[in-house]
């Protein structure tokens, strides 16, 4: 389901996404609106969960983890209980960054950070320890051209 959001609502997304350490005044500023009738707009995008939370991006780098690996999953297993065991497997693992089933030749495709290639191997061997896979490749990221959290609004 889209939320219905005006224009209004969309300078406010724009400005958060930018910059979600900004105080209301100052999108409020940024906007064209009165602080209150900023912060009722922002405190109803949160209840309506447009806006689902408020992060602060961390270099990986400067924190130990370099390597950015794209993961391919092929699986046989499609039932259930395989499905629930993958994913507790996988919510479990903080290298994990992003995980989605995908469609076509791909079941699962996993974003992992960590810090070098003996680190992804070691990520590589808990995972298939815990759960079976019938094939499981990674493409290690070369150069990051563009990485973002902003949606295009």
């Amino acid at each position: 389901m889209t939320a219905k959001i005006d224009e209004t609502d969309r300078r406010i997304l724009t400005v958060l996404q930018k910059d979600a350490s900004l105080s209301v005044d100052e999108v409020s500023d940024r906007v064209g609106l009165s602080r209150n009738a900023c912060w009722r707009r922002i405190r109803l995008m949160e209840e309506a969960g447009t806006i689902r939370g408020r992060v602060v991006l961390v270099d990986a780098a400067r924190v130990g983890c370099p390597l950015d690996v794209m993961v391919m999953v092929r699986t046989s297993a499609h039932d259930a209980k395989w499905m629930a065991q993958f994913q507790k497997v996988i919510r479990a693992m903080p290298e994990i960054i992003g995980a989605y089933r995908m469609t076509g030749d791909l079941d699962y495709l996993l974003r992992v950070r960590v810090a070098d290639v003996p680190a992804y191997d070691a990520f590589y061997k808990r995972v298939i320890a815990q759960v079976p896979l019938s094939d499981i490749s990674a493409s290690f990221v070369m150069e990051e051209i563009k990485d973002t959290t902003a949606l295009p609004l």
